[in-house]
């Protein structure tokens, strides 16, 4: 490795580490001129994130970083998966960093550290070379993830972050267990991880685990809780890169970890395209009645990484087609993320730009944005979807009809779009203000997610064939949308004759709230312990009666008054210890 590709990689990894210890090192400290440094420091943390630009643009031309003596042989390098998609992510990432910076949000230095941490962690898992340091970087952006998720400190942020930090407990130790039998079958490197996989005896085990843990982080069905109580209750910026950036690791976790291309697998594969249709279509019914624009953009995000569940189950069922499906895969990651990244930071752009002179131009980008994420021709979507498509054509899948099942998620990604669009639209907006960094950074991420999406997918994506601009191609891309577009406005028409405490034409979040099979396990969970706790303070009253008892006989004393006070307590006291149980239980679960 010469000495320009060890800078690079140096600086890279360690211009953001330094920024966090930075921010660290004046946290706690009040002083005027603590204040000042930390302002400073706030404003060119951006920039420490700029040398992984420069390392996705080089690409493979960086070289790979071999380490021995660290852990177990740490490995890094820059691959066709992991470029696009490190790319993607420092751009979000620092679009956030500056959006944090310009809108002062409180304890903004330990925002945006929390951000640069998860930078770390997430850039990590995209330029991973061995199973150690992919599990360290993956476990590195989910802790860290749980900061910028509790953030604000209200009563859901806490709910939503001890509901995100268990599920992804739960999924890190699967993870931690397949890894290990990965690197036991001879996958250390993860070069080699799916012929090892392929060829081990555990290799049922390590699929299904592999599988089941990132499809926590993807935000796959049933484990997709987290995503619609994690994104309302986090900062916008913060919401951009958890949708836009750190739901891909869970996709890069199985394109780096299943056996795709090396053996057949229809059981598992066709499993994984049944949750994911599932989820990419129930999204819809729940996510058209929330309130909070931030809730269906959630469910919209839990929809299209359905979508792009169904390219790696095709590519797990056949492994022929599995070399188009990862390449589909990755370019659609890549336009979902600028795109729905680009609209998660509308909420906080909206807010601040939508009262004033610059309102139209606002509501043009994110327009823009919305027919991107809906799959418009010429758009990213448009590209990314028929990618897609061009590369799951052959395939027969337990009788799926996968080519016309799949345009009807641009239906759903329409209409949950338009939710989001309309709920912010009505909102209420701050007082006018000048264009700021955080609008013009915005406006040059969603601006350039299109020009980003045709390179990779013309330039570092080969397998892959463009649309080009005949009728049908562009009726084909279009009508999905044509449909989301009649029935929102036919339900617009419904809901103003209906009247206001119509909560199905009217939706308020409280039909299905955020998070929907959640609530019920949660409220089940709650009435047990409850149960349980009464069921044993009973035990121990009758308990320690008894001992009251025997006690007040060998010392002669009347046991009448004794037990008739104790007999009040017990029943008196069962029912202050059940109500606080209860209380204690919801505090806990809410």
């Amino acid at each position: 490795m010469s000495t320009m590709q060890a800078l690079l990689w140096i600086s890279a990894a360690g211009a953001p580490i330094v920024t966090i210890a930075a921010l660290t090192l004046t946290h706690g400290h009040n002083a005027r001129m603590t204040a000042l440094r930390r302002r400073r420091i706030d404003s060119l943390a951006a920039l420490s994130i700029a040398p992984t630009v420069v390392l996705a643009a080089v690409g493979p031309a960086a070289g790979t970083v071999s380490l021995p003596w660290l852990l177990l042989g740490t490995e890094l390098e820059v691959d066709r998966i992991g470029r696009p998609l490190l790319l993607v992510a420092a751009l979000l990432y620092s679009t956030a960093v500056i959006t944090v910076h310009s809108r002062s949000f409180p304890r903004q230095h330990v925002l945006i550290a929390f951000l640069l941490a998860c930078f770390v962690g997430n850039a990590g898992v995209f330029v991973a070379a061995d199973v150690v340091t992919f599990y360290l970087s993956f476990s590195v952006m989910s802790i860290a993830a749980f900061g910028v998720i509790v953030h604000s400190g209200s009563a859901p942020a806490r709910r939503a972050g001890r509901i995100y930090l268990s599920l992804t407990i739960l999924g890190e130790m699967m993870i931690l267990v397949a890894l290990v039998l990965i690197a036991e079958a001879g996958g250390l490197l993860i070069a080699d991880a799916p012929a090892a996989v392929a060829s081990s005896g555990n290799r049922t085990v390590i699929v299904a685990l592999v599988l089941s843990g990132f499809a926590i982080k993807a935000g796959i069905v049933p484990m997709h809780v987290w995503l619609p109580l994690a994104h309302p209750a986090a900062p916008p910026p913060a919401s951009a890169v958890l949708s836009g950036a750190m739901v891909k690791a869970g996709l890069v976790g199985w394109l780096r970890f299943l056996p795709l291309g090396e053996v057949a697998m229809p059981a598992w594969g066709l499993a994984l395209v049944i949750f994911a249709l599932l989820g990419a279509f129930a999204a819809l019914p729940v996510g058209v009645l929330q309130r909070d624009p931030k809730v269906p953009l959630a469910y919209s995000t839990i929809g299209q990484m359905g979508f792009l569940a169904v390219l790696v189950g095709v590519a797990l069922a056949t492994p022929e087609l599995a070399a188009a499906c990862i390449l589909a895969a990755v370019v659609y990651a890549v336009h979902h993320a600028m795109a729905k990244g680009g609209l998660f930071l509308s909420v906080s752009i909206w807010k601040t730009h939508g009262g004033g002179r610059l309102k139209w131009p606002v509501i043009g980008v994110m327009t823009l944005l919305g027919l991107a994420v809906a799959g418009a021709p010429l758009g990213s979507g448009a590209i990314a979807k028929y990618a897609a498509k061009d590369a799951i054509t052959p395939a027969s899948l337990g009788g799926f009809d996968l080519i016309s099942l799949l345009p009807w998620v641009g239906t759903v990604s329409t209409l949950l779009v338009l939710r989001a669009g309309y709920l912010l639209l009505t909102g209420p907006v701050a007082a006018p203000r000048h264009a700021d960094p955080a609008l013009w950074a915005w406006f040059l991420l969603s601006v350039g997610g299109v020009a980003v999406t045709w390179l990779l997918a013309e330039r570092w994506a080969p397998l892959l064939s463009v649309p080009e601009l005949d009728a049908v191609t562009l009726w084909e891309a279009l009508w999905p949308i044509l449909v989301g577009v009649i029935v929102a406005a036919a339900a617009l028409m419904l809901a103003r004759r209906r009247p206001s405490g119509d909560r199905l034409f009217h939706p308020d979040g409280t039909i299905v709230p955020p998070g929907d099979i959640i609530v019920p396990l949660e409220h089940a969970l709650a009435a047990a312990h409850a149960r349980t706790v009464a069921v044993s303070t009973e035990g121990v009253t009758r308990r320690l009666s008894t001992v009251v008892r025997r006690v007040g006989t060998l010392a002669g004393a009347s046991t009448d008054s004794v037990e008739r006070k104790l007999s009040v307590w017990s029943a008196s006291g069962i029912a202050v210890l059940a109500v606080l149980s209860v209380t204690v239980a919801a505090a806990v679960l809410s």
